[in-house]
């Protein structure tokens, strides 16, 4: 066997499931020599453990035809562990070349098959096409993830402007009015601690005040529930305080002692 000197390691780990000891230590022995780094199992429910335990294992080299679990099997359940946070690909190895079994594992997903005995270098090829298709597909993933985070910050922020907007349309009164028209006779009676919250941290403080949910706030107020929360955290920060319950005691009507009028923003 040609040994690899001039190489370059793999990022990827490559499990290696066949039943059979001499050939998992055969493929590991030649992909090691050719810069990967190998994760060898004997069993699929021991491949199965290794892939859960371990997250730069991103190839799988599995035989078709094992006991308890073949090749297809094995596959189908790492994609459920995988879920839609993780991606891997799997080339299955088979001793024959079964043409309804090979069709079976191109339709589970699996990339692509080797018939045994199997030229390495031919595997060392496939493995590789493999690796530049995985590396693709996760940064898809990455950027499919990222891509909800600035959806989720831009939704926020369009909230925010439009809440902004409607501030500044308003006479400084109407934050007041408003407050009457839900039923408030004194709105703006709230401790000193919160005189720099704006007139919309000062409704979310207020809802929190009465005990009701980030979507009850949302509801009322005619925004999301994620803006909410963002609101619930701009006024923990203001008011120094640690938690909503102690949001939400501070407005009690019990510490109406402690209240004192501030004056419209």
């Amino acid at each position: 066997m040609e040994l690899h000197v001039n190489r370059v390691t793999s990022q990827m780990k490559v499990l290696v499931v066949d039943d059979q000891p001499m050939i998992v230590e055969e493929l590991c022995e030649f992909l090691e020599s050719s810069g990967y780094r190998c994760v060898p199992c004997e069993s699929s429910r021991q491949a199965m453990e290794r892939f859960s335990e371990d997250a730069e294992i991103g190839l799988v080299l599995c035989d078709l035809h094992m006991p308890e679990m073949d090749g297809i099997q094995l596959v189908q359940e790492l994609q459920r562990i995988c879920g839609k946070s993780r991606v891997f690909e799997a080339i299955m190895l088979t001793g024959r070349a079964d043409k309804q079994d090979v069709i079976k594992a191109l339709r589970a997903g699996i990339a692509d098959y080797y018939q045994k005995p199997i030229d390495l270098d031919e595997l060392l090829e496939g493995l590789r096409r493999q690796e530049t298709e995985l590396q693709e597909r996760q940064k898809n993933l990455h950027l499919g993830h990222l891509n909800q985070k600035l959806q989720f910050l831009s939704e926020s922020i369009d909230d925010l402007y439009q809440d902004l907007d409607k501030v500044r349309g308003q006479p400084q009164r109407q934050a007041a009015s408003s407050g009457e028209a839900r039923g408030e006779t004194d709105p703006l009676e709230i401790p000193a601690i919160f005189s720099s919250l704006s007139p919309r941290q000062l409704d979310v403080a207020r809802l929190v005040g009465k005990g009701q949910t980030n979507y009850q706030i949302a509801c009322e107020l005619g925004i999301t529930e994620n803006t909410v929360k963002l609101y619930v955290s701009q006024v923990l920060r203001l008011t120094h305080m640690h938690n909503r319950t102690q949001l939400a005691l501070a407005l009690s009507p019990s510490n109406s002692a402690l209240r004192q009028r501030v004056t419209a923003h």
